[in-house]
Formats: C-alpha cells, structure tokens, sequence
C-alpha cells in the first residue's frame, strides 16, 4: 500500500502545475479528484498498517477503522464526482490550453492505477479484508476515470479548435463525475465485508 501512496503523490503536484499551462474543465476536475484520492489512500494506508502492525487488535477497533477508511474512499469519489461535475457545467466553451502535461498524467495514470486495481483484487481474493476490497473499488474507479480523460484530453489535442473538443471535455467530466458519483455512494452506504 506505501507504493500506492508513493505513486499516487506527484499526480495531484503534476496535474496542477499542468493547470497553468490549460485550462481544461476535464483536467481541472482530474487535479481536484486526484487530491482527492490521494488523501483517501493515505488514510486507507494508515488504517492497515494500525490495523495489521499488531494481531491481537481488537475487533470492533479493527472495524471501526475500517469503516473510517471506506468512509474516506467513499466520500473522495463523491467529492470528485460532484466537483468534476459542477466544473464542467461553469466551464462549457472555455479556451482549454496546453492540455499535453494532463494527458501525460491521465495516461501514466490508466497503467499505474489498472496494475493496483488488479493487485488489489487479486491479494483481496486470496486473503479477504476490507482495506484491500475497498483500494481494489477505488483503483478500478480510476483506472476507467482516467481513460475517459484520456478520451477527452487527446480530443482537445487532436482538435482544438473543433466543436468535438468543447462537447468530449464536458461530457468526459459529466460520465465520469456520474461514475464517481455512483461508486462513492455504494462505497459510502454499501455492504464492507472483510
């Protein structure tokens, strides 16, 4: 999980400085969901090093923590999602800017975060526990979060001054802020077996 955490810091640092440079409401809504996330992985990494550093923790402090760290994940895809969205509807039209740096980010991003998506699941299925499903939910989130970025940046890229462009970044935003939307929500009030 500290790998998770060491790769997932310099996207929130990269993606920003790439703000200055576009000005797309995809790669905006992608900095503010990758700050995000970050703080929902490190608290998840917290949580399982507390709660796997002693095995003689107690159970309800165990699943308190776990409930703490779901929580954190859950309200991080609802916060994105909601930002994600309400950015693409302030920012319809807009002059988008370099997006490269963005694009960079968000394709490192589809092999990073689809590579722990399926480290996680497979290390969930062969010894179940809540913190592992939970990153496994969230890598999975990003993974297709950042291919609709992916989707939507190389429109920018490949037609800047097309009509395509403005409609594939606000619609990029909208099916991903829903994705996340949806998934924070199941994260939140859904079922967390261990």
């Amino acid at each position: 999980m500290l790998a998770s955490v060491l790769l997932s810091s310099p996207g929130p640092i990269v993606v920003g400085l790439g703000l200055l440079l576009g000005k797309s409401s995809t790669q905006l809504a992608d900095f503010i969901r990758r700050t995000a996330e970050l703080a929902a992985i490190i608290v998840s990494w917290v949580v399982f090093r507390i709660t796997h550093k002693d095995e003689s923790t107690d159970t309800n402090r165990k699943a308190k923590l776990e409930r703490i760290a779901n929580l954190c994940v859950g309200a991080a895809m609802c916060l994105s999602g909601a930002v994600m969205l309400l950015v693409a509807i302030l920012s319809f039209g807009g002059e988008k800017g370099n997006v490269i740096p963005g694009l960079v980010i968000a394709i490192l991003g589809v092999i990073t975060n689809t590579w722990f998506w399926l480290r996680y699941s497979r290390l969930n299925k062969a010894e179940p526990n809540a913190i592992l499903a939970v990153q496994s939910k969230l890598y999975r989130a990003k993974s297709l979060v950042d291919t609709c970025v992916v989707i939507a940046l190389t429109t920018i890229v490949l037609v800047p001054d097309g009509a395509v462009a403005v409609y594939m970044d606000v619609a990029g935003s909208v099916v991903v802020s829903g994705y996340l939307i949806v998934s924070g929500v199941t994260t939140l009030f859904g079922k967390h077996h261990t």
